[in-house]
């Protein structure tokens, strides 16, 4: 009886676990899509809409979505800047029910260069949607 139990425990928090990144894996897809299409905004709806929200670079960190969406658009402003985004998932970790760390890469394809880097993504489950709360990128 403790074994089937156990099984179906294991397999729930499987379960639960796999539609977790699933979805963070969406909004990540998403996210990607949207930059492709010169959707700043839309890309935006990926992070947490709070002042809380923390977006750290090389150029330090700023604070808040406005504050991240500003900064997107003056180093992006325009599509030809923007390139063509893609990430590349090294690892999810689920460090609770309501978080999870992502780890990665990303690549912008431009026409006369090819910038990359690494990304670290704090992400939070906030009224049931999986959102980046801390965006580390170098």
């Amino acid at each position: 009886m403790k074994i089937v139990i156990l099984f179906l425990f294991s397999y729930s928090f499987l379960a639960a676990q796999d539609q977790d990144f699933t979805a963070i894996r969406k909004v990540l897809a998403q996210q990607q899509q949207d930059w492709n299409s010169g959707k700043l905004e839309s890309f935006m709806q990926g992070y947490w809409k709070s002042d809380s929200l923390k977006f750290i670079s090389s150029r330090g960190i700023n604070y808040g979505w406005q504050a991240t969406l500003d900064g997107y658009k003056k180093g992006y402003p325009t599509t030809e800047a923007m390139g063509k985004l893609t990430f590349t998932i090294i690892s999810i970790e689920k460090l609770s029910d309501e978080s999870a760390m992502v780890i990665g890469k990303w690549h912008l394809l431009r026409t006369k260069d090819e910038p990359q880097g690494h990304f670290t993504l704090l992400w939070k489950k906030i009224d049931g949607r999986w959102v980046i709360v801390a965006d580390h990128t170098s």
